[in-house]
């Protein structure tokens, strides 16, 4: 892995292909070379965590996620939540490269802020991605639509140098030999994927597998400051990518290394 820090830094788990860091995103990614990444995976915090309900595995449990999906009282308000987003995208701008690209999920509760965030910080969207879930919790309140959509917003530096990588062929061939769309079907996590430990927001790995195909080429550096358990390094080590991630929950972080460990023994490469 080409050398991406210029502070020193204190790894919670470092390979040549991976390294994990457990710490606040803000201030690792200060620590950071500038332009020295090709392609950043974000599920930032969406701020769900109300004290409200919903459905899992046929069962009512809380929304809550963590204290990461919280921010203070006095800050849990519009213009809090968007100078967050503004804060770490903007930190995030200085490490990718001029021709890498930033992929960000979210939901209704947090991608419009992310989607201003983005242009006020000079980025250019390219894509507007729907995830359709096929099997998403039932809507216990009955009143409302079933929420059964997220959306990954993917982007680039808006710099008349930047010119991002997009592997159309490997996308075409994936779709059946047709040009693929902005609108991705697919099933929540599977539990052979949760097998080394749980995540409240854990992304199922044919989401990770088409974005890291889609905008990096072997060799290159995928960065994720909210890594979690892992899903992102998972399928950039598994492609022949190098991966660095950021989390500041040691639970998760371990997660990730053992799944991470346990790609690094499957000798099945892309």
């Amino acid at each position: 892995m080409e050398e991406v820090f210029e502070k020193k830094v204190k790894f919670y788990y470092e390979t040549e292909e991976a390294k994990l860091i457990l710490g606040d995103s803000f201030n690792i990614l200060r620590k950071m070379k500038s332009e020295s990444v090709d392609m950043i995976f974000a599920d930032p915090p969406y701020f769900l965590s109300n004290d409200g309900v919903t459905c899992q595995g046929g069962k009512m449990v809380s929304v809550n996620k963590g204290s990461w999906d919280k921010l203070s009282s006095e800050k849990m308000n519009i213009e809090g939540k968007h100078k967050f987003n503004r804060k770490w995208i903007r930190l995030c701008k200085t490490v990718l490269k001029s021709n890498g690209s930033i992929w960000i999920s979210g939901t209704l509760h947090n991608i419009y802020s992310i989607g201003m965030a983005l242009e006020q910080e000079g980025f250019k969207i390219i894509n507007n991605i729907t995830w359709q879930k096929t099997n998403p919790p039932p809507n216990l309140a009955c009143r409302c639509f079933t929420h059964s959509t997220e959306t990954i917003l993917w982007a680039q530096k808006n710099e008349k140098k930047s010119r991002h990588f997009f592997n159309y062929q490997a996308m075409k061939e994936m779709n059946n030999g047709k040009q693929m769309k902005d609108v991705w079907t697919g099933s929540l996590t599977k539990p052979s994927e949760k097998k080394e430990g749980k995540h409240p927001t854990q992304k199922p790995e044919y989401l990770l597998e088409r974005i890291v195909l889609a905008s990096t080429e072997k060799g290159q550096v995928v960065m994720d400051p909210f890594c979690g358990s892992g899903t992102t390094g998972v399928l950039a080590t598994r492609m022949g990518r190098t991966f660095v991630g950021i989390d500041n929950c040691e639970e998760y972080l371990q997660i990730a290394k053992k799944r991470i460990e346990k790609e690094m023994t499957n000798e099945e490469k892309y």
